[in-house]
């Protein structure tokens, strides 16, 4: 399984990878992920910091199996914390602290 990874916003399209375009539709990402394809999704925000709407996406976009995202600089911190969010939450990384709750 392929981790997930921010991309820049000129980076180019790696090989084999299926560029979804920007913000697409949750139904085509169900489709093109249902095939096992490595798919790219493009968010954009002019957003100085990290955007609440874009962040919300990405996390949906990830747990639909999105593998590569492009984001804008000022996002790209934020949007490797959801990432690693979204797989802590699937189970497939460890979570980065992790307490017990005693009351």
């Amino acid at each position: 399984m392929q981790e997930r990874r921010v991309l820049s916003p000129d980076a180019p399209v790696p090989d084999g990878v299926v560029d979804a375009g920007t913000a697409p539709a949750t139904s085509r990402i169900e489709r093109l992920t249902a095939g096992d394809a490595v798919v790219l999704v493009t968010l954009e925000t002019d957003a100085p910091e990290p955007d609440p709407a874009l962040l919300a996406a990405a996390s949906v976009y990830a747990w639909l199996g999105v593998k590569l995202f492009r984001v804008p600089e000022s996002q790209a911190e934020a949007v490797s914390e959801v990432l690693d969010m979204v797989a802590s939450i699937e189970g497939t990384r460890p979570p980065a602290v992790s307490r017990r709750g005693l009351a």
